[in-house]
């Protein structure tokens, strides 16, 4: 499987964006693999900071610890308020 995430729900997501009008599938494959990547991505940094804590479970607070340390998470600032 090439993907993880349903393009489908992607597609859904993508339609949302009343400044979107056609999306191809190719746009669609990348637009996953991005997504996939992003939450991976940020998802690792959470968890360094739940294992710096000795934790096993990572939290809410873990992923803020992240998006302030990671300066290319800076745009996430304020979004789980």
């Amino acid at each position: 499987k090439i993907v993880r995430f349903p393009i489908t729900r992607i597609k859904h997501l993508v339609k949302m964006d009343p400044d979107v009008n056609l999306c191809s599938q190719e746009a669609l494959f990348l637009i996953t693999k991005t997504t996939e990547f992003f939450v991976e991505c940020l998802s690792k940094e959470a968890y360094s900071y739940t294992s710096q804590s000795k934790k096993k479970t990572v939290q809410k607070r873990d992923v803020e610890r992240a998006i302030d340390a990671v300066d290319a998470l800076a745009f996430l600032e304020g979004i789980l308020d």
